[in-house]
């Protein structure tokens, strides 16, 4: 079995973006040579996200509207964490919504997603670097 590692890192100047990264973990797929196995995508930040959606234009928007009707950025005094000095309690919030990570099968050296699947990092506190790790296993 081999294994390869791999982070990616960003840094949005926006406070929040949905990017598509599913081209940069086919790039580190081909790279590791492995062929059947596992790939583990995850955010390794308290605010930002990996998930799996269709890459389309009208979703991401109603992301957007979803995700600040569920946790709003302001008043940021309604959150007991900005309290601390932080003004994220928000960022928390929708990353806990939109998930860590994902786990995507590798099959013949090619993701194996189902229709449309795209991997997106999702970023709810823009504006410093943040990184991704890929984690792949198999032969």
């Amino acid at each position: 079995m081999q294994s390869y590692r791999k982070e990616l890192w960003f840094n949005t100047p926006s406070r929040r973006a949905l990017i598509n990264i599913t081209p940069e973990v086919d790039a580190c797929l081909r790279e590791s040579g492995i062929q059947e196995g596992i790939v583990l995508v995850n955010a390794m930040h308290i605010t930002a996200s990996v998930f799996i959606n269709d890459d389309e234009s009208g979703l991401h928007e109603d992301y957007e509207v979803w995700l600040e009707g569920l946790a709003p950025h302001a008043p940021t005094s309604q959150y007991l964490h900005n309290r601390t000095g932080e003004d994220n309690a928000d960022a928390h919030m929708k990353r806990q919504i939109m998930g860590r990570e994902v786990v995507v099968s590798v099959t013949n050296g090619q993701l194996d997603f189902g229709p449309w699947e795209q991997i997106f990092y999702g970023e709810f506190d823009g504006g410093r670097r943040k990184r991704v790790l890929v984690k792949i296993i198999g032969e």
